[in-house]
């Protein structure tokens, strides 16, 4: 059955005209009035919907059922991650959120070869939201991770802790994939930790600078092993993500 993500107030019974994007999918399924689909608004569940009607651009549903399912990982998981570069970064938006990050804040980095500033940024950050959301419709997360603006890694790590950083106000592990001789193996340090959130942050292509892995650890960021090979930019954090989140 289609999943659709449906940015709004639903409710049983509610008659509503779906979203442009939304719309634009069961066009593209050409289904028919009576096709059921379920709808998720990002605030917890799914809910049954039956279509009623469809226009030219325009379709209507009707409301259902709620079910208060989640897919959730147990451990909240928030990325920063050094960009990498072309279509690299719309690849590790999906796939992160298809193994269930929590949030995704893109930064640049020294060696950081995609800089964005200005409209550029935020056309960015609306497509890469943009496949968070089609990865939770995939996928069947009910919960859209929120894709942050591109920071300077600079402005960013000295950032007060805020949701925007990906950090609460509760207890939190700040992790920093390393290739350091002292770094320690990731199963190492989050064993005996529960279901602590983790703040995991991974550098572009070449890795963070000598002078950005002593900022960050600075502000607490521990540096963490994966293991003795080196893995490309946009598969070292996914690595980290799928054991923090769906084997620790």
């Amino acid at each position: 059955m289609p999943r659709l993500h449906c940015p709004a107030p639903l409710s049983p019974e509610r008659v509503i005209n779906l979203p442009p994007g939304p719309a634009r999918h069961v066009q593209v399924l050409r289904l028919q009035p009576g096709a059921a689909v379920t709808l998720f608004n990002g605030e917890g569940g799914e809910w049954d919907a039956t279509i009623e009607r469809m226009g030219r651009s325009e379709v209507q549903v009707r409301v259902g059922a709620h079910h208060p399912i989640e897919r959730e990982a147990g451990r909240a998981v928030h990325l920063a991650l050094g960009m990498p570069a072309n279509e690299r970064m719309d690849w590790l938006v999906e796939k992160a959120t298809e193994l269930g990050a929590a949030s995704l804040h893109p930064l640049m980095c020294e060696r950081s070869v995609l800089r964005l500033a200005g409209e550029r940024a935020d056309k960015k950050q609306a497509h890469w939201q943009a496949i968070a959301v089609s990865a939770c419709e995939q996928s069947g997360r009910n919960r859209v991770p929120m894709i942050a603006r591109p920071h300077d890694f600079g402005r960013w790590c000295e950032a007060p802790e805020s949701a925007d950083t990906g950090a609460g106000t509760g207890p939190m592990l700040r992790l920093v994939l390393s290739l350091q001789a002292d770094a320690r193996p990731l199963p190492d340090v989050v064993a005996g930790r529960g279901t602590d959130p983790v703040l995991l942050l991974s550098g572009p292509e070449g890795g963070l600078s000598p002078q950005e892995l002593d900022k960050a650890q600075t502000r607490g960021f521990m540096p963490v092993t994966l293991g003795p090979r080196v893995l490309r930019a946009e598969t070292a954090p996914l690595a980290a993500l799928a054991y923090l989140s769906l084997g620790a």
